[in-house]
């Protein structure tokens, strides 16, 4: 039997505007040549225009090589309402337990390596053991900070990740007819784009209502509390990377 590994990485934990985007990538651990000779690396290095070049090669060869990915669509309403009852870093346990379930089937065992989003990277890797549960006993599990610096596969997981969440800050933007930015609060087109966003009856939806960027928008310019969102733990993921790119990268 083949080993494989799977790799897991996030974008987009601490914008205040549109998803979180959770990469899971199985390949079998022969090809990982293949991923240093496309120039994989760590996503945040790359410029935009190399990255989404990466990106396009990974996909080629996913699609010719049938590598595993799964991607895990989480939307600003199911992170507010996990915010009620959990905290971030829980809420990332489950998606990146749910990217490597959507990324593989019928192997028995392998190696899988995270990029850790926990402070103590042990106790994330633990628990996204005992999340995956029983059926994923025989699996090894590496967890690690900064991890998609260190591995190749975690690295293009990264870039997937990337490329999918700008991809849904661009749609975002053509949609209500705003440059949003990038989304980060430290951006000045997503800080001038605020103003809008809260200006109906509730925050916009592709915003994070419980960030504190939107509460005081919200506040300064209602003078009353931001809503509380009803809950819809909106989420799309994929497991065929054919229909993945068909519908959203035609």
């Amino acid at each position: 039997m083949r080993d494989y590994s799977i790799g897991v990485d996030e974008a987009g934990r601490g914008p205040v505007i549109g998803p979180l985007i959770v990469c899971a990538m199985s390949i079998p651990a022969e090809d990982y040549p293949i991923l240093k000779e496309m120039g994989v690396r760590d996503s945040k290095i790359l410029s935009k225009g190399k990255r989404e070049s990466i990106y396009k090669l990974i996909i080629e060869q996913a699609v010719e090589r049938n590598w595993g990915m799964g991607i895990i669509v989480c939307e600003p309403s199911r992170i507010d309402n996990n915010r009620s009852s959990s905290n971030l870093n829980e809420l990332e346990v489950d998606l990146f337990s749910e990217a490597i379930i959507n990324s593989i089937d019928n192997y028995e065992s392998g190696s899988i390596f995270l990029d850790a989003c926990d402070v103590d990277q042990e106790r994330f890797g633990s628990k996204v053991r005992l999340k995956l549960g029983s059926e994923w006993s025989e699996w090894k599990i590496f967890s690690e900070h900064a991890m998609d610096s260190s591995n190749s596969l975690v690295a293009a997981s990264s870039i997937v990740a990337k490329v999918t969440r700008d991809d849904a800050m661009q749609k975002l933007s053509n949609e209500i007819g705003l440059d949003l930015g990038s989304g980060y609060p430290s951006d000045p087109k997503t800080r001038s784009s605020m103003k809008r966003l809260v200006s109906g009856k509730k925050p916009h939806d592709c915003l994070r209502w419980t960030w504190s960027t939107v509460e005081r928008a919200w506040t300064d310019l209602h003078g009353t509390p931001v809503p509380i969102r009803h809950e819809n733990n909106e989420i799309s993921s994929q497991t065929d990377i054919r229909h993945w790119i068909e519908g959203n990268h035609k």
